[in-house]
């Protein structure tokens, strides 16, 4: 009990403490990666991320014939169809004995699907099933990043189905092109030199991991709705990719040695452990993306990242926000992106995303087209007041319809009048470009 205390003590206070800026290299790793693992750890204990795992494997249920039978058809195109039952039996791995079956039996229901007969209705409800199930991936990936928006209609088509066409062709052609580098002749000639033949042999068994990797690493840079830095998203990969073989291992050695569920379950135990790995599979996923989150946003690893800004706060935050992107446009320069925001004003993720949807829904801020989120003002800055922007700030996710039912005493409501008559006559007319201006 000493010991669990002394540990308790350490990880809640001690760890954070601790003062490393003018430490060693070495120590700051040590202490940053142990915060960060702190961090996850009770991210992973709230159940938020366990239970989006759990809503993505029924959606993948639903989705996984109709999102293979358009990678099959789009394969076919190219010849290399065949390709596809190899990927699977790579992915159902830890299945053990049970993985070939159920290929074989999804890659038997591929085969059924007749697009000619599914007519118009059919095809569209068949890419609707798919491009559901990717965007119930992008909700979960963008409520580990706090982004509070995900993207538009049209981006949702162009982005989802680019990557269902061409990620599937990108996949095989790595694929191939990783086979057929290691059976060149230059390659099997300096094979049988030492130490390079052994050099080849590791780097041709640590090939599946590194693709699983490579693989990750797209997604955490794709699927959130916000920019992720390679750097932190390579991170985030390689500790799902260890973890996707760990768990992997051990999940095979568990369906090997579970002759009781089979008895119990009968034909059904190959359902039931491919929905337990599913769950699996998508918790480690969104594990690596919340390590890459807090890896990109060190300022957010503390004891409580929490962040609540109170009224008063939220006024003097939001103004400050609008200022910052007022002044950028008004000297002209490109406009501030999400991270650049960051910097300039010091806010965590998800509070500048809660001010930037505020003003945006208000009409004082507009979003620009372009692969980065970047905000500019949506009036003349000439024209929008300050008064306006406190005002928003303060009726933001006010319902009209609670303050129409409260019954508040006449002599109160005369004392708020009363003070936003003073806020009125202190702004006076005062604009948001006068606002920026007057600091010079």
């Amino acid at each position: 009990m000493d010991l669990i205390s002394k540990l308790k003590h350490f990880f809640q206070i001690g760890l954070w403490q601790e003062s490393v800026e003018k430490s060693n290299a070495v120590k700051q790793g040590f202490v940053n990666t142990l915060r960060v693992s702190y961090i996850v750890i009770r991210e992973l204990a709230k159940g938020e991320l366990n239970l989006r795992a759990m809503s993505l494997v029924f959606t993948t249920l639903l989705s996984l014939v109709p999102l293979i039978a358009v990678a099959f058809s789009v394969l076919k195109a190219f010849g290399v169809h065949n390709q596809i039952e190899p990927f699977l039996l790579g992915v159902l791995e830890p299945l053990g004995p049970k993985g070939p079956e159920l290929t074989a039996n999804i890659i038997g229901f591929v085969q059924n699907v007749k697009v000619g007969v599914l007519g118009s209705v059919g095809v569209a409800m068949l890419f609707y099933t798919i491009i559901s199930l990717i965007q119930k991936i992008e909700h979960a990936f963008n409520f580990v990043w706090r982004v509070k928006r995900a993207r538009t209609l049209a981006r949702r088509f162009t982005d989802y189905l680019s990557v269902v066409m061409i990620g599937p062709v990108l996949v095989v052609a790595a694929l191939g092109v990783a086979t057929t580098v290691l059976n060149h002749n230059v390659v099997m000639t300096i094979q049988s030199i030492e130490p390079f033949g052994t050099l080849i042999w590791t780097a041709t068994k640590l090939l599946p991991y590194l693709m699983i990797i490579i693989a990750f690493t797209f997604l955490y840079k794709f699927i959130p709705n916000t920019t992720v830095k390679f750097g932190p998203a390579l991170i985030g990969a390689t500790v799902a990719g260890v973890l996707w073989i760990t768990i992997g291992t051990m999940f095979a050695s568990f369906v090997a040695s579970s002759s009781n569920y089979t008895a119990i379950y009968s034909s059904f135990a190959i359902l039931f452990f491919f929905m337990i790995w599913l769950y699996l599979a998508w918790f480690i996923l969104l594990t690596g993306s919340q390590v890459a989150f807090y890896l990109q946003h060190p300022k957010l690893v503390s004891f409580d990242d929490k962040y609540q800004l109170s009224p008063r706060l939220r006024e003097k935050e939001g103004l400050g926000l609008m200022a910052v992107i007022a002044n950028q446009f008004h000297q002209q320069q490109t406009a501030f992106n999400i991270d650049q925001l960051e910097d300039k004003t010091g806010l965590t993720t998800d509070v500048l995303q809660e001010l930037l949807m505020i003003f945006e829904q208000a009409g004082l801020l507009v979003e620009l087209t372009g692969e980065e989120q970047r905000y500019q003002p949506a009036q003349d800055i000439a024209e929008i007041k300050v008064s306006t922007i406190i005002e928003c700030l303060r009726r933001a996710d006010e319902q009209a319809e609670l303050d129409a039912k409260t019954k508040v005493p006449q002599h109160v409501q005369q004392v708020i009048h009363n003070l936003d008559q003073v806020r009125h006559e202190t702004l006076a007319d005062m604009t948001l470009r006068e606002l920026i201006t007057s600091e010079a």
